[in-house]
């Protein structure tokens, strides 16, 4: 048996394994990893002050990332039991064993057939969950030792492809979108999310994080004020907080602001979250915040009853779309300084934004003729 394995931490007679329904691998942050020194005493505020500890840790990443490398970890262990190893205390040996896995074979399980290699940028993923769990666990993972690094290297050299870009969006697509959408409280609803995602460039989390107001909820990520001459949101995005100004547009069937305004009033929204659910009769507007993933199914819905790329296969089309689709439709449509766009989207370099730009004008600079060729 390979070494690395030997002296990965697991036990050597089968009798003394852990049973595996019995292993915790949640990802949560244990008791021990924010605790007081074992050299203070500790007292009723001390107490205080370590669960508030712990609260400010737990709110360190977003819940999708957390939920994400809860997956990770837990897809790390099940690889370990299925190979007869443990994945406590962390194994440089053996994590370069697996990402191997990943991308050889996908890293799926003995029994599943035909499991396909993850893409670098999922194993680099699956690499930071493991860096989580450790952490919360008490351990360090160090991704700089020889046998994780060098691996990595190779199969970034081997494998590395250019990022698969979501279909942009576009205004006459957005419109075709609109028209599938029906004329009851969850069109209204869900007509505004698209037309405030589209104009505000706001990723899907951040369309469903918004309040009413400032500080209504806790788990806000943002509010919109609506003014005049349109709609200012406060959001908070990957890169901090920023506000996205929304204008009126031309007519009131593609205007967001007018969108936004007409769910809220047949909503009756006037506190708390800005895109809820709707009861199942659709006749009342609840209290339950909708989901990043509504947003997702939203627009893979409305795309294909739209009819959009009737050139591919409806499995393919679907694929095509996502959230992002709407912030890549506003970078390449919008005719403006691309710092504006920069800045709508929150993007900490125009070289990012380039990315979502997928009809921008590549050749408008000629450095070529600039330097006299």
């Amino acid at each position: 048996m390979d070494r690395s394995l030997k002296n990965s931490g697991r036990p050597t007679d089968p009798s003394e394994r852990s049973d595996p329904e019995e292993r915790d691998d949640s990802i949560g942050p244990k008791e021990s990893a924010l605790a007081l020194p074992s050299h203070v005493t500790g007292s009723g505020a001390l107490d205080r002050l370590v669960e508030t500890a712990r609260d400010y840790a737990r709110a360190a990443a977003s819940e999708n990332t957390l939920k994400a490398y809860a997956k990770d970890w837990a897809a790390f262990a099940r690889w370990c039991r299925m190979r007869g190893a443990d994945p406590l205390p962390p194994s440089p040996q053996l994590i370069g064993l697996y990402i191997t896995d990943l991308a050889a074979a996908g890293g799926k399980a003995p029994s599943q057939s035909a499991s396909r290699p993850l893409s670098v940028a999922s194993i680099e993923r699956r690499l930071s969950g493991l860096a989580w769990g450790y952490a919360q666990r008490g351990d360090r993972l160090d991704r700089k030792d020889r046998h994780i690094a060098a691996v990595l290297a190779g199969i970034r050299r081997r494998h590395a492809r250019p990022p698969m870009q979501k279909e942009a969006i576009l205004p006459e697509d957005l419109r075709d979108m609109l028209a599938t959408l029906p004329h009851d409280l969850r069109g209204l609803r869900d007509r505004a999310m698209l037309l405030i995602g589209f104009a505000g460039g706001l990723r899907r989390s951040e369309i469903v994080s918004l309040d009413h107001g400032k500080d209504d909820t806790l788990d806000s990520g943002g509010w919109v004020e609506v003014l005049e001459g349109g709609a200012l949101i406060t959001v908070r995005g990957k890169t901090g907080w920023r506000e996205v100004e929304i204008a009126r547009g031309s007519s009131d069937q593609t205007c967001p602001v007018h969108a936004l305004t007409q769910w809220l009033h047949y909503a009756r929204i006037d506190f708390g979250p800005l895109f809820v659910a709707v009861s199942r009769n659709g006749l009342k507007a609840t209290s339950e915040r909708l989901s990043d993933k509504h947003v997702a199914r939203l627009i893979k819905i409305c795309a294909r009853e739209a009819g959009l790329r009737p050139d591919l296969p409806e499995a393919e089309r679907v694929r095509l779309f996502s959230g992002h689709s709407l912030r890549a439709g506003l970078a390449s449509s919008a005719e403006v300084d691309e710092r504006h766009v920069q800045k709508q989207l929150g993007h900490a370099s125009a070289e990012m934004t380039r990315r979502y730009q997928r009809r921008r004008d590549r050749f408008r600079v000629n450095l070529t003729k600039a330097a006299g060729l």
